[in-house]
């Protein structure tokens, strides 16, 4: 366990946002990787590439969230059924035409931002930089991808 830092209860706080963060960001990523496969249509080229860009980024990040977790001395949940307790964000649907899927996509990336910004102010507080900067590094990606994803509803 970590014995510098933050308090036990703002580390024990930081995990728990990051636990949220975790199974939305699994979430996405499934969401993503599923889109990925699925997806046909005129754009089909643009949209299997970007969407493999999306989600082989989070893949990474995911990992990363999950080893910070471990750091503030908390065990990270693993598994459908944990994630599921601790994410709203749905399934996709690989039935959904291209345009659903990204708008669904959209959503998706926007709930898990609310999570980021509703965990950002504990570690703040706490004066746990390592963490704040982890969830400012997942908002910068996130918001990224949500741009994305809004841009090819432009076109």
């Amino acid at each position: 366990m970590t014995h510098a830092g933050p308090n036990p209860a703002a580390r024990k706080a930081a995990a728990d946002g990051l636990a949220r963060l975790l199974a939305d960001s699994y979430a996405v990523y499934l969401k993503t990787h599923g889109y990925h496969w699925n997806v046909r249509g005129s754009n089909f080229a643009q949209l299997h590439t970007l969407f493999m860009d999306q989600y082989t980024e989070m893949w990474t990040a995911i990992d990363a969230v999950a080893e910070r977790i471990r750091a503030l001395g908390e065990l990270a949940p693993q598994g459908y059924a944990s994630f599921g307790k601790l994410s709203a964000i749905k399934d996709g649907d690989p039935a959904n035409k291209a345009e659903g899927m990204v708008k669904d996509l959209i959503s998706s990336h926007e709930a898990l931002i609310g999570t980021l910004y509703a965990t950002l102010p504990a570690a703040q507080e706490a004066g746990d930089e390592v963490t704040a900067g982890l969830l400012t590094d997942r908002l910068t990606a996130h918001e990224k991808h949500a741009w994305m994803l809004r841009a090819t509803l432009d076109s």
